[in-house]
């Protein structure tokens, strides 16, 4: 389905650039001809990351989701996740503008393969539950997301092993046609959101080239007044530290060796001042005894370097397209952890434990990928190649602890980092077969060997011994594809996909970012294996489409936080242990039609059921049960002005540990509602002049997404953003 889009963050202006038509010139007038036949239908759409090939999504054999250039003024999300509110099978974690992350079918964090341009983001430092942020990928130049429901370790290896987010940027232009551009501003009044945004992109003979920047300036927002479970407020609440401070700019050159061949190079760097987790005052909350934390992010950049060639058409024995890359990749980022823990009724407010934590890592990344495809005979479609990439991490901890309340304060300082430097190594080899059986059937049948080597380096404030840690995993999976009938296509999935553990998974050591308990470090981690099974069928005729999947994905050895029942200094020690089954079912369901030449609807649904299938007792739900979108859009002008009405509805969900959210033992139902206008104030060839005002949580409903709840972070208030291209 055409859902929501990518985002530029926070960026109207590429957003609605993209979306209204101010597009590369490679693309041409054909833009406003593809975008009325994709609104017909989102199956036509175009998607390469589940297959490695260029693929209609009716014709994929797995459940993918492509949010197109076609979506972008549609949604005007701040983060390519942002939109994945209104997609089949997908959520949202996080607050702010630059901080939410992308959850597939019930999993988030590390077990989601974040990809640019099919070159790994993810981050072997992070947190379990906190995966690398789409943010850094930038706020300008993304052309479209592609998405892969359930496992795809076959092709992109480990944490694959809930989905794939692939950020897809915006290649050279095609055509010798000059130099053209686009520049555009947005603003939005719930974060007092501000960015301005240009680009330019041309092409002289073999010479191509294309670059673009956005800066972004916004505020903490509010959420509105009114009742979430057991949570009401009188007034509208400020949710601290949503506000940021971000900058992305980046250039990609390339030159034609030949008709079929390119060398291309691209720079990229993204600046993100004054980040933030979010949060909400006890005070506001009236839950005075309750800790307060705050986890804030002063600063991060990412500067990014990549070199590739492509070769098509090459017609060798061994290969018929050829694709090197290989890039370098440097991420460092403050983090700052603040928590109050009060000692409770009868003493002094002020009274409790307060602690000051920081944190500095420079995670220095360098990978390739080389891929080939190779046709044999007529029905075969070969695609093969091997990947590879290290991460080195340095990091630099400090913390302070302070009790107070019992006499002079007590004072304990420490340097010993939590996560001593290390390094993370993965190579891996791929072979995948796209063969047509039949002309109504067609499988693709793939694996992988994976080599994962995961070893602590000679520490300053660390005395343990080195140690090192290896993974060897083999993965595969095999897509049936059955046209069962013109305009109908049965499809059936099974793979096996792996997750290797990271380097804080493995090698933390330390207070736990709450200060309730004592992490301990567990090197002998085994890796995360998952057996996932898709059924699913797409049917479209005429203005009419429709898609259903159910799903079941098993994870063995999943891992997850548990106690060990020592103490160190009174606190309660917890460490990372593989458990026996984490089971995710559901069920997705789209359909949609064109009536009456000037209207799109179309509508999902989604039903998520997770559990610890060892300990059914322990909840594993952080995500929606069950979640309705639909949405409709009237054109009275074609390519030229449009209305849009969306509303989304997730369900109450029950699935929570009783107790440890705000909320209470259910989180309550809610119900959103957004509009949107579309214009092309000027509509001549290239200069385009395009408009996009849209209002979010028109009703202004106090709600949080369910993965925000138990620390509990609302969304925005009503808010009106509007944004303004011109292009030339």
């Amino acid at each position: 389905m055409k859902v929501g889009l990518f985002v530029l963050c926070a960026l109207a202006a590429a957003v609605a650039a993209s979306a209204v038509g101010a597009q590369s010139p490679s693309r041409g007038d054909s833009t406003h001809a593809d975008s009325a036949r994709k609104r017909m239908t989102s199956l036509n759409q175009v998607i390469i990351t589940a297959t490695r090939t260029e693929k209609d999504v009716f014709d994929t054999p797995s459940a993918v989701s492509v949010i197109d250039s076609a979506t972008l003024g549609r949604r005007l999300p701040n983060t390519p996740v942002d939109a994945f509110r209104d997609l089949p099978g997908l959520d949202i974690t996080g607050v702010g503008t630059n901080q939410t992350r992308p959850t597939i079918r019930g999993l988030g964090g590390q077990r989601i393969l974040l990809l640019e341009d099919g070159l790994r983001l993810n981050n072997s430092r992070r947190q379990q539950d906190f995966g690398e942020l789409p943010a850094i990928a930038g706020i300008s130049g993304i052309d479209r997301v592609d998405v892969v429901r359930g496992p795809a370790s076959v092709l992109y290896g480990t944490d694959a092993i809930g989905g794939v987010v692939n950020i897809i940027t915006a290649g050279l232009p095609s055509v010798s046609d000059g130099v053209h551009g686009w520049a555009g501003y947005r603003y939005s009044t719930a974060d007092q959101q501000q960015t301005p945004s240009a680009g330019l992109e041309g092409r002289f003979g073999r010479f191509a080239f294309r670059a673009s920047g956005a800066y972004r300036d916004t505020k903490e927002y509010d959420a509105p007044s009114g009742r979430f479970g057991d949570i009401a407020f009188n007034d509208d609440v400020k949710v601290n530290d949503t506000g940021v401070r971000d900058y992305s700019y980046n250039a990609l050159a390339g030159w034609d060796l030949g008709k079929s061949q390119t060398i291309w190079a691209k720079g990229e760097r993204y600046t993100a001042r004054d980040a933030g987790f979010g949060y909400v005052t006890n005070a506001d909350l009236g839950a005075t005894d309750a800790p307060t934390i705050q986890i804030t992010y002063p600063d991060q950049d990412v500067q990014r370097y990549s070199l590739g060639w492509r070769a098509m058409s090459l017609r060798s024995a061994v290969a018929d397209r050829v694709e090197v890359t290989t890039y370098l990749q440097d991420n460092t980022r403050h983090l700052d952890l603040d928590v109050f823990v009060p000692f409770g009724s009868g003493l002094p407010p002020t009274a409790g434990v307060t602690s000051h934590g920081r944190n500095w890592t420079d995670m220095r990344t360098l990978g390739f990928r080389a891929e080939a495809t190779k046709l044999v005979g007529a029905r075969t479609l070969l695609t093969y190649g091997a990947d590879a990439f290290q991460d080195r991490s340095d990091n630099t901890d400090s913390s302070l602890t302070i009790v107070t309340g019992f006499g002079p304060p007590q004072v304990e300082a420490s340097t010993r980092p939590q996560v001593p430097n290390a390094s993370f190594r993965s190579a891996g080899v791929f072979a995948q077969g796209d063969v047509r059986l039949a002309d109504r059937v067609s499988v693709i049948i793939g694996g992988r060997y994976q080599d994962v080597l995961a070893k602590t380096r000679s520490t300053p404030g660390i005395a343990d011994p080195l140690s090192e840690s290896k993974d060897r995993t083999a993965v595969g999976a095999a897509n049936l594809l059955v046209r069962a009938m013109t305009g109908l296509n049965l499809i059936a999935s099974v793979g096996r996909g792996f997750r290797s553990p990271n380097l804080v998974e493995r090698f933390f050591e330390g207070p736990t970012p709450e200060g309730s308990g004592y992490q301990a470090r567990n090197p002998s981690l085994d890796p995360e294996t998952s057996l996932n099974v898709d059924l699913g069928a797409r049917w479209r005729q005429g203005v009419f489409f429709a898609e259903g999947f159910v799903f079941q994905n098993d994870v063995h050895d999943g891992i997850a936080i548990a106690a060990t029942g020592d103490t160190i200094n009174e606190l309660p020690v917890y460490q990372n242990v593989n458990v026996d089954k984490l089971r995710f079912r559901g069920l997705e369901l789209t359909a949609g039609a064109r009536a009456l030449s000037r209207f799109d609807l179309s509508a999902n649904f989604s039903r998520i059921e997770s559990k610890n299938v060892t300990d059914p007792n322990s909840p594993v739900g952080d995500t929606y049960s069950r979640k309705f979108v639909f949405d409709a859009a009237w054109h009275p002008i074609a390519n030229r002005l449009s209305f849009g009405y969306a509303l989304r509805h997730n369900g109450e969900q029950k699935d929570v540990i009783a107790g440890t959210s705000p909320v209470g033992d259910v989180l309550p139902a809610f119900t959103v509602h957004d509009v949107r206008m579309e214009a092309a104030l000027i509509d001549r060839g290239r200069n385009r002049t395009s408009l996009v005002v849209r209002v979010n949580n028109l009703t202004n409903e106090l709600y949080a997404e369910f993965a925000n709840a138990s620390f509990f972070r609302p969304e925005p208030r009503r808010n009106v953003s509007t944004a303004i291209v011109v292009g030339f």
